[in-house]
């Protein structure tokens, strides 16, 4: 007798599809953390060639005017006090190809000066390190915890005197030397402070010795590329860092070079080169890197 072949075809039982998803959930578990070492080794990249950029923004800003730009401007006088404080890293905007917000500010004038409020809430992407989650504006009063836009009162895109003072971020800060700012503001042993006017001749330790800028988060305490704000908390590590303790030390302050990537920090030198620093960095390398003129003998084997 002629027997008919069924041609239903037998599917995937439930077991079978639930083994098949557990393999795919391990598989993208262990992947996952494949990604995220590439994507954050691509940021600390980025982030590198950011120092790269400013590093040699600095050095053809030196050749112009025979002097590297000042840790901030201050007219040194009781009635104004720190005024009009516009950092280093606002003096080197033509430099870094951001000329046309350059000559929009008015730097004889303060920063918090009506004319100039609306440019320090301007983002410059150069200063931004990818790996930082804070807001690219932010309060200089209540802290990173609150971005534009968040908690009680009238937030906007412009800075102001009273509750609240916005600026722009950024991720990293001039040399102050290996003390903090706080202790001297107008004599460190780095590059940059209060009115400073260092070139090339002073760097004695040589320019392959000398740390120009390092990296710095902003978790602890926020740092911006505007300048120095009078009245605020430690006014002068919203610009500048000090090498005193190694990065990313457990017991660092705000004005300690710090950053999200695995291991250390990018750090530019005044030869216009940048180096990734480690956290295992002895301190007294790290310090030896911070001052111009200390005599000390820096390996960079040893970072």
């Amino acid at each position: 007798m002629l027997q008919l072949r069924s041609s239903a075809r037998r599917g995937f039982t439930l077991v079978e599809l639930l083994v098949v998803i557990a393999i795919i959930g391990i598989l993208i578990g262990m992947l996952l953390p494949a990604v995220q070492q590439v994507r954050e080794a691509a940021r600390r990249t980025e982030c590198a060639n950011k120092l790269r950029q400013l590093s040699l923004g600095v050095i053809n800003f030196e050749s112009a005017n025979r002097r590297f730009p000042s840790g901030w401007t201050s007219a040194r006088n009781s009635a104004d006090g720190l005024l009009p404080g516009w950092g280093w890293s606002a003096e080197v905007l033509p430099f870094i190809e951001q000329a046309s917000l350059s000559n929009q500010i008015d730097f004889r004038s303060a920063i918090l000066d009506p004319s100039n409020l609306p440019l320090t809430t301007e983002v410059v992407d150069t200063y931004l390190c990818p790996s930082d989650p804070a807001p690219e504006i932010l309060n200089f009063v209540t802290e990173v915890a609150e971005p534009v836009g968040s908690g009680s009162g009238n937030r906007n895109n412009s800075s102001s005197v009273g509750d609240e003072v916005l600026l722009a971020r950024s991720n990293y800060s001039g040399v102050f030397g290996n003390i903090e700012a706080a202790e001297d503001p107008f004599r460190g042993d780095g590059i940059f402070f209060g009115n400073s006017r260092i070139g090339f001749r002073n760097i004695r330790d040589g320019s392959s010795n000398t740390m120009l800028i390092g990296e710095r988060r902003n978790d602890i305490g926020a740092v911006t590329w505007v300048g120095v704000i009078d009245g605020i908390d430690e006014p002068f590590a919203r610009v500048v860092g000090a090498t005193d303790r190694a990065p990313n030390n457990p017991n660092q302050g705000l004005q300690d070079f710090r950053s999200y990537h695995p291991g250390g920090v990018n750090i530019g030198l005044a030869d216009g080169s940048t180096q990734f620093v480690s956290d295992t960095v002895a301190d007294d390398l790290f310090q030896a890197l911070g001052s111009r003129a200390g005599g000390e003998v820096v390996s960079l084997n040893d970072l």
